[in-house]
């Protein structure tokens, strides 16, 4: 259980939450924050528009929430008996284009204690001589894809129950003594619509990051400024995968949103940081870094791929350079689609399983997908390479499971939508806007990054990762360049490595794979 519990005491240490933790670990961050608009929305208390109360929730009908600045949109919540007995459980929808789109979510209240934590820190008022003490911060994981569900998270990972693989529950899950919600109330959202349980009533889904930023402040506002017990909390962003490009566009569209509310006098969101898992954030270094997992030895100790598919691979790789030095989509288009084949179709050919490379899948070549995007080759169906996967789509698409949370969806649930994935690639979301620019301009502006990889992973591997921090423009660049790696230690063991420079810092887990809370 090493790998667990370290992944959460990394996360705890980094966004500041982990109290005596922070003195095991070698890149622990405080909570304060920068000059300027930063520090000034971290010490602002929402005075909520509504005066509302989860616990006054009932567990039948949803109850509608709104707020005037956002005409457009409305969340329906509800309490839920599901996955964790211990704490307060809430789902719903958050509803868009004047309930045409509806995007589902989980809420899953701290275990410590979501309104009065040991935890409990305090923050100066902005305009006062008092002080506020805040209890649990609250955070939301999504996963990637793009066009795959939250569910993983919760159900696989992070979450406070795991699916239950040999019948031994009577109710299909099991206790997670390690889920993120020990010390934090979190969020699990089904985003962009058509993902999990999302869904349009006319079919429609979003195409890009920047389109599904805009949804995802909406539900957070609302919430955040409906609920008074958790108004002004510290907010942390948190995924993986994909959301290597999610997170850094939500994350500044949040904080451009933040600043307009300032100036108009109202409470912003109180967003510190931004934690990304095995991200896929600069496309430009995911192949070089594949090549170092296959050709090297950044991952195992002897290289497995062919020296002619390794020839193959750096070949492709200076083709991807049109996309970088000069995007034209038809071109990029074209290279994509040539180097995926090139460099995937070696790995494939080896039997590994894409999410760990030190497990031999029984699958050969496969990809659900008609663009061959890599990123989005499954080994059967959705199942990602897991039989987890595969009991977490039955055990959602139970009608049981499905009343207990109030899904009111058409579809069945699957665990990565294809029409999703396939909008997202046709506009070449993952190239148009290089991601890496967000993450510059959020860290210069006082927002934490946590940007951590398992060293088993190919798919969005830690070298890629490693890559674009090592090369990332910022103000703080010349300061984590001089930065020496030092080892970070659970248990009296290593862990993994991390370097740490202000508002950044890089993490590798070592022997981890893609979604690296898994168990295995």
């Amino acid at each position: 259980m090493l790998l667990a519990s370290g992944i959460w005491i990394l996360c705890l240490s980094t966004i500041g939450l982990a109290g005596n933790v922070q003195r095991v670990l070698p890149f622990n961050a405080t909570r304060s924050s920068s000059a300027g608009i930063s520090q000034k929305i971290s010490q602002v208390v929402p005075v909520p528009r509504q005066s509302s109360s989860l616990s006054s929730l009932g567990f039948e009908a949803y109850t509608v929430l709104d707020l005037p600045q956002f005409p457009a949109h409305q969340v329906r919540v509800k309490k839920s008996a599901f996955c964790d007995p211990t704490v307060n459980v809430y789902t719903g929808y958050l509803d868009v284009d004047y309930g045409a789109k509806h995007m589902f979510f989980y809420f899953f209240e701290s275990r410590r204690d979501p309104a009065k934590g040991e935890g409990e820190y305090a923050f100066p008022l902005a305009f006062s001589n008092t002080t506020a003490l805040f209890a649990d911060d609250v955070m939301m994981w999504i996963n990637g894809g793009p066009g795959c569900s939250s569910a993983t998270g919760l159900l696989m990972e992070l979450g406070p129950c795991s699916i239950d693989m040999d019948g031994s529950s009577p109710n299909g899950t099991l206790w997670n003594p390690y889920s993120w919600n020990t010390e934090a109330n979190i969020f699990f959202l089904d985003q962009p619509v058509g993902v999990g349980f999302s869904y349009a009533d006319y079919g429609e889904t979003i195409e890009t990051t920047e389109d599904a930023a805009k949804n995802v402040h909406a539900f957070i506002s609302i919430f955040f400024e409906t609920f008074p017990q958790f108004a002004g909390r510290t907010l942390h962003l948190s995924g993986e995968s994909y959301a290597g490009r999610y997170l850094p566009a939500f994350a500044s569209y949040l904080y451009d949103q933040n600043t307009i509310a300032v100036a108009e006098g109202r409470e912003p969101l109180n967003l510190q940081s931004v934690l990304i898992g095995n991200g896929i954030t600069d496309i430009s270094t995911l192949y070089p870094g594949r090549y170092e997992i296959e050709c090297g030895t950044a991952a195992l100790e002897v290289p497995f791929q062919t020296i002619s598919t390794c020839v193959r691979m750096k070949m492709a790789d200076a083709m991807m350079k049109n996309c970088v030095d000069q995007f034209d989509s038809m071109d990029c288009r074209a290279a994509v689609n040539f180097c995926d084949a090139e460099m995937s179709t070696g790995y494939w050919d080896s039997g590994r399983n894409v999410y760990d490379i030190s497990k031999v899948t029984l699958f050969s070549s496969f990809n659900m997908y008609t663009n061959n995007n890599d990123l989005l080759k499954m080994c059967v169906s959705d199942s990602l390479c897991y039989n987890e996967q595969i009991a977490i789509k039955n055990f959602l698409n139970q009608p049981s499971i499905r009343e207990l949370l109030g899904v009111e969806s058409p579809r069945n649930f699957t665990g990565c939508d294809r029409d999703v994935a396939t909008n997202f690639n046709l506009h070449m979301d993952k190239w148009a806007v290089p991601s890496q620019y967000y993450v510059a301009n959020l860290l210069e502006r006082g927002i934490r990054m946590l940007i951590y990889a398992g060293t088993y992973d190919w798919q969005c591997n830690w070298v890629a990762n490693k890559l674009w921090v090592d090369k990332l423009e910022w103000l703080g660049r010349d300061a984590y360049s001089a930065e020496e790696w030092r080892d970070w230690i659970v248990d009296g063991k290593k862990a993994g490595e991390t370097k740490k420079a202000g508002m950044l810092t890089f993490a590798t887990v070592v022997g981890a794979g893609h979604m690296m809370s898994v168990q295995l």
